[in-house]
């Protein structure tokens, strides 16, 4: 048996030796590509210090090369130079020190005016509101600044003043392009360290979501929207989750919908508040040992029976996808909504000389039942593209949750339950995005709504524009002059370009001539066609002047389809827990 075991070895051991003598072979061969590349780079930047006719900016030119460098790998490795890692900082942990207000370019007046204050904040403490045209910070005079810069000396360090000017237009005025008679006020404001709100609103919802169980009594579903995965943003959910649970709440809608995610260890600690401790919930990957990581449940969980939907869609990336997908790997959740990013790669922060930062990519991660839903590979990409090739749905492997259901890696979560929100017009996608209508005919009618009504009552699911508010913006919007391209009508441009080319457009010219007489744009009859969608956006803008985030989101799942499928699914318990369970093949 001896003699077997040696001969054994001896056999074995040359195929060991070559891997070994293999892989010190790659090794020096890539150190060698190294070494000779960074002598090359060297090389180039010496030369060109040196040779090129105008001084170089040492800073900006390698600043330029770093950046080109990482861009070329995938778009979440980034490089910080010293004066950005601030910006590096406030992602990690939601924070900056400002005024707590979004900006924004007026394209009609060529003014940054303010957008929306957060409650609680400098900007609403001081008095400002939507509309106010920034003139001047302490002596520096704004009006003929672009938003990046008066971002910039909005913010400082917290506990600086300065005197902020403004020009509030008065009722009626907003649509004087560019300066607009109005009221200049100045205001003293102090900057504090700001967090966005993570938990935008939670609570109880109303009575359409209310259910009785078999012993008659009245059962609640509970509501929270998580925004961002935050430093300490488990910890708020635990605590909304406490409190709705308090208040009677038996069921739960946790909505991750636009959530771009955040901290893995955040995302992990959320899962545990529905999850038995010591669960798996995700693991990294990488390339060397120190990336790979084992993540668990740590903490004792809050309720690991309550039924709960977690709503997602296409915005819905990176800790957020750990969350839902751990969820539904796990069978804890159902997922409704739309397909996820598709996010399955982990960045670490790690310090560079001179007070630099980069950002690298460093694992993929995968859930519970194994796989990684990366959505695209960056490492076959074309040459000089910036995106990678998407994998196919045809390419993707089968995976199972714990109780039997089938998952796929690849392309993001793959909800339970697909349910499409409402598509929105192209008129109002014009109308409503910041920059595409050059008229800004609807941001100036909030302004001016918000200038002539003091109040809009306590409750913002109850406040709504009558037709007679209606029919006055929308003859607001066809005295302004606005335009803007329907879907159709490019896509009808492009057909007779096809046509053209391929030869057949002649013998259909007559064809043609008659659709293009119907595809002629008339925005009257758009804002008619879809008044119900733009009503419920001028609402919510309005809204969000008064009672900010929370209220504008409150009044939006008043017509949610997606969080009517999901309160659907709660109040029918049968087909909640079928949906749990694995498919039967005959």
């Amino acid at each position: 048996m001896k003699h077997c075991i040696i001969a054994l070895l001896l056999l074995v051991s040359p195929s060991v030796m070559t891997a070994q003598e293999k892989e010190t072979t790659s090794d020096k061969n890539h150190n060698l590509e190294v070494g000779k590349n960074l002598d090359i780079f060297n090389a180039a930047y010496r030369n060109l210090d040196l040779f090129y006719v105008d001084t170089l900016n040492p800073s900006q030119a390698i600043t330029a090369a770093l950046k080109s460098m990482v861009r070329s790998l995938d778009p979440y490795t980034e490089y910080y130079p010293e004066s950005e890692t601030k910006n590096l900082q406030q992602m990690i942990t939601g924070k900056y020190a400002g005024i707590g207000s979004i900006i924004k370019y007026h394209a009609g007046r060529k003014r940054v005016v303010i957008d929306e204050p957060y409650a609680g904040m400098p900007a609403a403490e001081a008095g400002l509101k939507k509309g106010d045209i920034i003139l001047s910070i302490d002596d520096s005079v704004m009006t003929d600044k672009n938003t990046s810069y008066v971002s910039s000396h909005l913010r400082g360090d917290a506990g600086t003043s300065f005197v902020l000017k403004v020009l509030r237009p008065a009722p009626g005025q907003s649509t004087k392009v560019p300066n607009p008679k109005g009221e200049e006020l100045k205001f003293k404001i102090t900057r504090r360290n700001i967090k966005m709100p993570e938990l935008p609103w939670y609570g109880l919802l109303d009575e359409s979501g209310e259910k009785k169980d078999e012993g008659g009594e009245k059962s609640k579903i509970g509501y929270i929207s998580l925004n961002q995965f935050t430093e300490g943003c488990s910890r708020s959910v635990r605590n909304a989750l406490i409190d709705l649970k308090q208040q009677g709440a038996t069921s739960l809608v946790f909505d991750l919908r636009g959530n771009g995610g955040g901290s893995e260890m955040e995302a992990v600690d959320i899962v545990s508040l529905w999850v038995p401790k010591e669960q798996m919930v995700v693991e990294n990957r990488g390339k060397v040992q120190q990336a790979n990581r084992l993540y668990k449940t740590r903490l004792e969980p809050i309720d690991t029976l309550m039924p709960m939907v977690v709503l997602v869609n296409g915005e819905t990336a990176s800790a957020s996808e750990i969350t839902a997908g751990a969820l539904q790997d796990l069978d804890r959740a159902l997922i409704v909504g739309t397909r996820t990013y598709g996010k399955g790669l982990v960045q670490v922060p790690m310090d560079l000389p001179y007070n630099t930062n980069i950002k690298i990519t460093t694992s993929k991660y995968y859930i519970p039942s194994g796989r990684c839903i990366q959505a695209v590979n960056y490492s076959k990409r074309r040459e000089g593209s910036l995106y990678g090739e998407r994998v196919p749905d045809s390419l993707t492997q089968v995976f199972h949750t714990r109780a039997g259901r089938e998952v796929r890696d690849g392309g993001g979560i793959k909800p339970d339950v697909e349910v499409k929100a409402d598509s929105v017009p192209n008129i109002l996608y014009y109308l409503s995005v910041g920059g595409l209508d050059s008229t800004e005919v609807m941001f100036d009618y909030v302004v001016d709504y918000i200038a002539s009504h003091p109040s809009i009552g306590d409750d913002p699911t109850k406040f709504h524009l009558t037709d007679a508010d209606y029919a006055a913006f929308r003859q607001r919007v066809i005295d302004s002059g606005f335009t803007y391209d329907p879907v159709s009508r490019k896509q009808f441009d492009e057909l007779v370009k096809t046509a053209k080319i391929e030869g057949y457009y002649e013998d259909a010219k007559e064809a043609f001539d008659a659709l293009s007489e119907k595809l002629k744009h008339n925005v009257a009859s758009d804002l008619d066609k879809h008044k119900e969608m733009i009503l419920q956006e001028l609402e919510l803008d309005i809204i969000s002047a008064y009672h900010y985030q929370a209220g504008s989101l409150r009044a939006g799942l008043t017509f949610d389809r997606q969080l009517r499928e999901a309160m659907r699914l709660l109040n029918s318990p049968e087909e909640y827990q079928k949906l749990l369970e694995p498919t039967k093949k005959n």
